[in-house]
């Protein structure tokens, strides 16, 4: 039961209720409650004693919460863990094993979680196409420490258009994410940089609000659970390992552990130094949470076209032994149709590659001409024309895993 669980907010009184969720937890709500009910149930007396506010703020805060703002009530909650001093060996060795190479950078963006909430944070994506590598348990962790200030999602609750129950928390947390449409990645990508949002109720209008939420991703599926451009630089892509000895064989007591330790770690984290400096909007540059798991995400997310081309070309690269090759748009044409290449492949959509994706730009004069026939030969002859130039190295660095190297 809630200690004094009624509020006024401007002229509606209001109770605060714990709704139970099918995962055992439950949720603090306010629910709109009748004036001669409170009287009839505690004495007209009791109203005075009803704390009254003139509307709702949102005001992100772990250090020096305020349930009071002014005259408004603050939907943000309170944390239940204070910081305390003491040992969290086992935190920082599972959060260890969730950043690896990069656990001083995923220390500092836990830091900026609990220090700074207004932050704007890069998509964290944690992903494994083996089981038992911690995900799950990094995101229960994190429920555990945030509270009724993060939530677990599913696929449908973030594509559905209500979407006030997620508006307002710190950490918005999908599980088992499976987000391959283009709108879906734009949606997950304006929002995580946005200041603003419009949040929607079932029954209600949309509502503007502040918008402070981070985005947590975790999948089994390493390469297509989202849509990704080439130049997309907000995703964080970590590829998980399964459990070392040490924390394996601790796996039954793991959660209750990482749960008695949460106010060490909390202490641990305010007195320890940040490893970066704030570089950017999203604080961290897109060099620091560079990974090959983004790499072959992005790569995973490659044209059709765009891959056809690309094998053309180092193909040609490799059996004539160069580290450069000259190409018209129609060169690439012939050779795809003496490949066979099944999929009808415009002039257009390879212009739109070359010129659009790869930002190659045209030069007229001679070049070297180079086709691949039917039977797998290169023939070559000198040709006038405008041509577009391409590198070996251009092509490893951009298609290393779809070039089998």
């Amino acid at each position: 039961m809630i200690e004094n669980p009624y509020i006024r907010v401007a002229t509606s009184y209001l109770k605060k209720v714990e709704k139970p969720l099918m995962s055992k937890d439950t949720v603090e709500i306010l629910i709109p409650w009748n004036k001669d009910t409170i009287i009839s149930d505690h004495g007209k007396d009791y109203l005075s004693k009803i704390p009254c506010f003139d509307g709702f703020c949102c005001i992100p805060s772990h250090i020096n919460y305020q349930q009071q703002i002014g005259t408004f009530y603050n939907q943000y909650y309170e944390l239940k863990y204070k910081p305390k001093a003491g040992d969290c060996s086992l935190t920082l060795e599972f959060i260890r094993h969730i950043f690896q190479s990069q656990y001083e950078i995923g220390l500092d963006y836990l830091k900026i979680l609990y220090e700074h909430p207004h932050q704007i944070l890069p998509i964290l994506c944690l992903v494994s196409s083996e089981r038992g590598t911690g995900k799950t348990t990094f995101l229960n962790f994190l429920k555990m420490i945030f509270d009724k200030n993060m939530t677990l999602n599913t696929n449908d609750d973030f594509r559905s258009q209500f979407n006030s129950d997620w508006a307002n928390k710190l950490i918005i947390a999908i599980d088992e994410v499976l987000l391959d449409k283009r709108e879906d990645s734009e949606r997950i990508k304006n929002l995580s940089t946005a200041r603003q949002f419009k949040a929607e109720a079932k029954g209600k209008d949309r509502q503007e609000i502040e918008f402070f939420g981070k985005f947590i991703l975790c999948s089994n599926n390493e390469t297509s659970f989202i849509y990704l451009d080439k130049e997309e630089i907000r995703y964080w892509v970590i590829q998980v390992p399964p459990f070392c000895e040490s924390l394996k064989n601790k796996l039954d007591t793991l959660m209750d552990i990482l749960k008695s330790e949460i106010p060490m770690f909390l202490y641990f984290l305010i007195n320890r130094e940040y490893s970066t400096q704030k570089q950017s909007r999203m604080w961290f540059t897109p060099k620091q949470i560079e990974t090959k798991a983004l790499f072959r995400l992005k790569q995973s997310n490659t044209s059709f076209v765009e891959r056809e081309i690309a094998d053309i070309l180092f193909y040609i690269l490799e059996r004539r032994e160069l580290d450069k090759v000259q190409f018209q748009i129609q060169d690439i044409v012939i050779s795809m149709e003496n490949r066979r290449v099944r999929k009808s492949i415009s002039y257009s959509d390879i212009q739109s590659v070359v010129k659009t994706n790869w930002g190659l730009i045209s030069k007229n004069s001679s070049y070297t001409k180079y086709i691949i026939c039917y039977d797998g030969e290169i023939i070559s002859s000198v040709q006038k024309g405008r041509f577009y130039t391409i590198t070996k190295l251009f092509l490893i660095e951009n298609f290393v895993d779809l070039l089998n190297l």
